[in-house]
């Protein structure tokens, strides 16, 4: 048999496309910290970015010289990579990037995703996280288990975490007390056309 066991997904494309678009994905990534797109792709391009990261973090002149023949657009980007986003992992031992499924916007559409950088101001998880406690504190439950350890996975590498997930929480906590004020004003000032006619 040629070519041995399969590796990495194809994803319908020759090589040189196939590298682009990742390359391109990665970029888009680092400068966005957060993009959507299809889930192959962003598992594929999850690979690359986490690749890109440990270079960031290693800082020598090997590593920079594969960053700027990775990136399309090297000098916009490495300054972040081996600055900000360096500073942010240099603690975490793997795991720079989280992929989320999302539901197509179309029927017919491939399966979507959204490739994030953990521990940054897009961090998915983190808001989630927040806006849970925020929903427990409001109907005066215990925090369970599964929010527990979600708890400990958002912040255990991040920098002054505990303040952070507090702060998110308050903010969700008084736009659930706005949301609920405006709704009952909506709904007191809400005309019903059909009653109207019928009167």
């Amino acid at each position: 048999m040629a070519g041995g066991l399969v590796k990495y997904r194809h994803l319908s494309r020759k090589s040189s496309h196939r590298k682009a678009l990742l390359r391109n994905l990665v970029t888009s990534l680092i400068e966005h910290e957060s993009i959507s797109t299809t889930w192959p792709k962003a598992k594929e391009a999850q690979r690359l970015a986490e690749k890109m990261i440990t270079h960031g973090k290693k800082n020598t002149e090997a590593s920079k010289r594969e960053a700027i023949k990775f990136f399309f657009r090297p000098h916009d980007i490495l300054p972040k990579l081996f600055g900000p986003l360096r500073e942010r992992y240099l603690s975490r031992p793997g795991g720079y990037t989280r992929v989320l499924r999302i539901e197509p916007q179309k029927e017919d559409q491939a399966p979507s995703a959204i490739l994030e950088l953990v521990d940054g101001p897009k961090d998915m998880r983190f808001a989630l996280t927040a806006k849970t406690i925020a929903n427990i504190r409001d109907k005066g439950h215990k925090i369970n288990d599964m929010t527990a350890a979600n708890i400990q996975k958002v912040t255990r590498f991040r920098a002054d975490a505990e303040n952070e997930l507090e702060a998110m929480v308050e903010k969700f906590g008084t736009l659930a007390a706005e949301g609920d004020a405006g709704v009952g004003e909506v709904k007191k000032k809400r005309v019903y056309p059909s009653l109207e006619k019928s009167r």
